[in-house]
């Protein structure tokens, strides 16, 4: 109950809805943003209400996330973030991160989100090169890009930014030559993500068809390997499987997931994980469209739909599907003490001595169990194997 708690702030408006997307956004011609804001406070009142029962909590990060967050007024923002420092107990060095789109964000409005306490901006880059921007749908140009990742720069003093790899016909030097140029102009943190199709998206209804095709195992395998390179050269390093940042620099936030902390998720379709009084962890979501999670808010106070107390092998589970994803790995102690159950209970013991012997897991001096390098490319096929 004492470790610090992360809150998300989730505004599911987006100017236009990405082929590749399948968030939780929405696209409309006109939002009442005084209502919206209205019914994000008070959400975040009830569920501050909840979570403080035992006492004050500590609050480490806030994270607006969307959606195209930028898209809201930085007044709503500037209100969250001091109803937040007022219901919380704020840590000194508290992270505020707001995603933002280089279509949405000109220098002014990075100056409001900026005086609203924002400290931490994550831009929705997704590519530099301009036949790229185009096929992911994206309604900035390379030269906004540029322009946003330099006004961010001189505004925040912590700038991230995103990137798609192992898109169609992407080769190996193009994308070193697109990595450098952005990693020369800002951040001190990249998310990099490989291009995957996701069910009723606008990409998989082209990708069934045969429309495009997408690099593949090795292939897509060398592209991961170029990005950790040129990463490097410029300080990032490696801490999660798509996320790279300079020593200190890693984003305090994401961490409280991977690391299977407690989190708030306010807005619509948010989810949230929060320990109670006597432990138990209670999974909570939202209801996902716009219209009908304000008309619940402003009914009840809240738009939960589901809420559900996790089993210890749940939780055990869960922990280790984000943990692994860490460089850092895993701690058998903490998933002890945050599942109930004996590390050696919530693993198949057989298949981990595999993973080990085949170089794909490993332990790491500190006592963590982590993935290998080759490991972490085949995440996704080994997890199953070792969670019980």
């Amino acid at each position: 109950m004492m470790e610090t708690l992360a809150l998300y702030i989730h505004w599911p408006f987006c100017a236009a809805k990405c082929p590749y997307c399948d968030f939780n956004s929405h696209v409309r011609d006109r939002v009442d943003q005084a209502a919206f804001a209205a019914a994000l406070r008070q959400e975040l009142a009830y569920e501050a209400a909840r979570a403080n029962v035992a006492g004050r909590r500590r609050l480490a990060s806030i994270f607006f996330g969307g959606g195209t967050p930028s898209l809201m007024a930085p007044s709503t923002a500037a209100a969250l973030i001091a109803d937040a420092q007022l219901l919380f107990d704020p840590e000194p060095d508290l992270e505020i991160t707001l995603e933002a789109n280089p279509t949405s964000v000109e220098l002014q409005k990075l100056r409001d989100f900026r005086a609203a306490g924002v400290n931490r901006v994550s831009l929705g880059v997704q590519a530099l090169d301009p036949a790229a921007l185009a096929f992911l749908g994206r309604k900035h140009d390379a030269a906004e890009a540029i322009t946003a990742l330099e006004h961010a720069r001189a505004t925040f003093p912590r700038v991230s930014f995103d990137l798609i790899y192992a898109r169609p016909g992407q080769a190996e030097a193009a994308w070193r030559a697109e990595l450098r140029q952005a990693l020369s102009l800002a951040a001190d943190h990249l998310s990099l993500y490989q291009l995957t199709i996701e069910p009723g998206t606008q990409f998989a209804t082209l990708f069934g068809r045969g429309v495009f095709t997408l690099p593949e195992g090795d292939e897509a395998a060398r592209l991961y390997t170029a990005t950790a390179e040129e990463a490097a050269r410029f300080g990032l390093l490696p801490y999660e499987i798509s996320n790279y940042a300079q020593p200190g620099a890693e984003s305090r936030h994401n961490l409280a997931y991977w690391r299977y902390g407690d989190y708030l998720g306010i807005g619509a379709g948010a989810h949230q994980r929060l320990t109670q009084p006597d432990g138990t962890l209670l999974a909570a979501r939202r209801h996902r469209a716009p219209e009908e999670w304000l008309a619940r808010v402003q009914r009840d106070g809240h738009a939960v739909v589901e809420e559900e107390a996790l089993s210890p092998r749940d939780r055990a589970r869960e922990a280790l599907l984000m943990g692994l994803r860490l460089h850092e790995g895993v701690d058998p102690a903490r998933i002890a003490r945050r599942s109930g159950l004996p590390f050696e209970s919530c693993v198949d013991m057989a298949a981990l001595a595999h993973l080990e012997a085949e170089n794909l897991l490993a332990w790491r001096p500190n006592g963590h169990l982590a993935a290998t390098p080759d490991g972490l490319l085949r995440l996704d096929a080994l997890l199953p194997l070792l969670v019980n």
